[in-house]
């Protein structure tokens, strides 16, 4: 019996959805990205109100002062629907698991300066509890943005929170020291050197506005705080003693510089919108940029000593550079 094979070309009836094709202005193949984003926020047939809040929809445009004429313009250029966001991350794990057994194949956390390893911890430890909060203030900033644009990147940088919270965690597993664990909560719980960083973290928790939630949280703390810890702390720990603290943290500085791009790209679509969006993103940032460097002084004192104001100076004018970059005039 012969058995004929060909190939048979099918040519499709449609290129996309229909939503897409209206949007797009053609019947044009749209990448996974687009087509796990645009124009997937429910807007109408509500059923009810939430009993929370009566005054808003469930999903509701007026949940935050920012106003946007297509909320689905602020797009990620990283372009992350769940499966691109969980193969990036799963290869960023690799990496960090990678960076974790070779410290303990080594016994380089065993071989590390006592002295050193207690500033390290002391320092590095009470972060997990920041990472924390920044976990549930991303979770609210997802949970009550409009469009699937902004609230889906916001989820996964709230995901991403808690993975840093435990690799936090595991710098002091991996130098065998759970008390320390134990001491950075109390400080983290008492210490007069982390109480404003505590209370600033704290306040976003109830804080209403979801767009401002993520300025004061994204742009403002986290854009002074991990330049600060994790890139300029971890140069010193490595000029003084050996590189495995910045070995141990490698997720978070990666992370950082990836979730900024995003960050930065919705600042900037925000403030190119209209002007009023651009004057009440100038008067948020200016704010909580200096709320944040009041509560990150104390710790950057603990970390640097005297070097502390003048590090912290840099890393402002860094973050002022970020902001008239994005078109926010401070």
């Amino acid at each position: 019996m012969a058995i004929d094979l060909r190939t048979v070309s099918i040519t499709p009836l449609r290129q996309t959805f229909g939503h897409l094709a209206r949007r797009m202005g053609a019947d044009k193949p749209a990448s996974r990205y687009i087509e796990a984003t645009m124009d997937l926020q429910p807007v109408e047939n509500y059923h009810y109100r939430p009993t929370w809040a009566p005054e808003y929809e469930i999903f509701d445009t007026g949940r935050t002062r920012i106003k946007m004429q297509d909320w689905y313009a602020l797009k990620d250029p990283r372009q992350y629907y769940y499966g691109a966001w969980t193969l990036a991350r799963g290869r960023m794990q690799e990496v960090a698991e990678g960076d974790f057994d070779l410290v303990d194949e080594l016994g380089l956390a065993a071989a590390y300066p006592a002295v050193g390893k207690e500033a390290a911890l002391k320092v590095f430890l009470p972060l997990r509890h920041v990472a924390w909060g920044s976990n549930l203030n991303k979770a609210y900033v997802s949970s009550y943005g409009y469009g699937i644009a902004i609230s889906q990147a916001a989820c996964y940088a709230s995901m991403d929170q808690l993975g840093v919270a435990q690799y936090v965690t595991r710098l002091g597993m991996a130098f065998n020291d759970l008390d320390a664990l134990v001491t950075a909560k109390t400080a983290w719980l008492e210490g007069a050197e982390w109480q404003e960083l505590r209370h600033y973290v704290e306040d976003l928790m109830v804080e209403k506005d979801w767009f401002e939630v993520l300025v004061a949280q994204d742009f403002a703390l986290e854009g002074l705080l991990y330049p600060l810890i994790y890139e300029r702390f971890n140069e010193k720990l490595n000029a003084a003693y050996s590189p495995v603290f910045s070995m141990l943290t490698r997720f978070q500085r990666e992370w950082f510089g990836e979730t900024t791009k995003w960050l930065d790209s919705v600042l900037k679509v925000a403030a190119a919108d209209n002007a009023d969006n651009k004057a009440q993103l100038g008067e948020w940032i200016k704010h909580w940029r200096d709320r944040a460097l009041t509560a990150l002084q104390p710790v950057a004192v603990l970390a640097f000593g005297d070097e502390a104001d003048a590090i912290l100076a840099e890393l402002v004018q860094n973050l002022n550079a970020r902001a008239a970059k994005a078109g926010i005039p401070l």
